[in-house]
């Protein structure tokens, strides 16, 4: 048995390869408020909904995947006291806007694929350190950069950037309104609930994981690029999605839920593809897909991966159906990817610490 000041990279690997950590993926977490999550999943469904229907009945119809990803503000600060909870979820609205205009800003200046690589992988490490200092909570940086990799279309003139950014910035004034008319149905719930208090990193080890997130997720698109793959983001999003875990067997647990339900949800995706629907019958899937999501994800990553994937999927199908074509057979693909660089990068980048961690915790079970 190695020491507690020996316990190297590869022993930590191993460790996160065994049987033992296969079944802790396997295992379903209790809620920490069922009530919480409804309201939470009827919100966000809400939101895209409304932003969806908006887009779609507007002069600009093409946008329409913009609003929506503007409203997946709605996301965020389930758990914070309402007063908070609104301030969230208008700073979240932003920091979509915010995905989707930087893409497209370079899109426009004319950045080559490599560059356009390299601006979503600072958004993915940006995004992490925002969201860790600032205490944004879940669903985390992964939301952010799914924009910006939305956002990856090439853009020829201002008026496009423009809608993208106003469509955006549209649905998450949308995301606000929705919240605050229905926050009320939080409150008599949040005094029972005992959230473990959120530790705000230091700056030293926010800008770590950042930097760890930025590699991961940029050298993960840049692999899918290389490839030939035509959607590289899902690649970074799959790194940066593995990588906001905060313990080793977090990392391996998200990672192994995450190829596992995005297979699932592909095979969703692709049988309601098969069947060529209108926009309006992609649009109530979205919005049913989004509202399952946030009521089973809680209880296993996996779980809400079923159901994120086709929403996901279907929202990228509405905003550019011809880029469709395969997409869900890529998508595993990207995932996997994804998922298996940011394991190495985990744990090529984890600390002693981390790695004693993942030992004792082994030990104990």
């Amino acid at each position: 048995m190695p020491s507690a000041t020996s316990f190297r990279r590869h022993q930590a690997l191993l460790q996160l390869l065994s049987p033992r950590q296969l079944r802790d993926s396997l295992s379903l977490a209790p809620q920490p408020s069922l009530r919480i999550a409804l309201v939470a999943a009827l919100q966000a469904a809400l939101a895209v909904l409304a932003a969806l229907a908006m887009a779609r009945l507007s002069p600009w119809p093409q946008l329409v995947g913009y609003p929506a990803l503007g409203a997946l503000a709605a996301l965020f600060g389930r758990f914070a006291p309402v007063e908070r909870r609104m301030r969230i979820v208008a700073l979240c609205a932003a920091l979509l806007a915010l995905a989707v205009f930087v893409p497209s800003l370079a899109s426009l200046a004319g950045a080559p694929p490599w560059a356009m690589m390299v601006v979503l992988a600072l958004i993915a490490g940006g995004s992490t350190l925002v969201v860790s200092r600032w205490q944004l909570g879940g669903p985390g940086a992964v939301i952010l950069v799914f924009a910006a990799g939305a956002s990856l279309a090439p853009v020829d003139s201002w008026s496009v950037l423009g809608g993208r950014t106003l469509g955006a910035l549209a649905g998450g004034a949308v995301a606000c309104l929705v919240c605050g008319a229905t926050d009320w149905m939080r409150r008599t719930e949040l005094p029972r609930i005992q959230m473990p208090a959120a530790a705000v990193p230091s700056l030293r080890a926010g800008w770590m994981a950042a930097g760890r997130i930025t590699a991961g997720a940029g050298l993960s698109a840049a692999v899918a690029h290389a490839l030939g793959w035509h959607h590289p983001a899902w690649a970074a999003i799959g790194a940066t999605a593995v990588m906001q875990g905060a313990h080793l067997h977090i990392t391996m647990n998200r990672a192994l839920q995450r190829m596992a339900g995005t297979v699932v949800g592909a095979v969703v995706v692709g049988l309601i593809l098969a069947l060529d629907p209108s926009f309006w019958w992609i649009a109530l899937c979205v919005v049913a897909f989004q509202f399952v999501t946030e009521i089973i994800i809680g209880y296993n990553y996996a779980l809400g991966q079923i159901t994120v994937t086709p929403m996901a999927l279907l929202m990228t199908h509405l905003a550019s159906p011809v880029a469709s074509v395969g997409m869900p057979q890529e998508r595993v693909m990207d995932t996997i990817l994804g998922a298996a660089l940011g394991i190495v990068f985990a744990v090529v980048f984890s600390s002693l610490d981390d790695r004693v961690h993942l030992r004792k915790l082994h030990q104990k079970q």
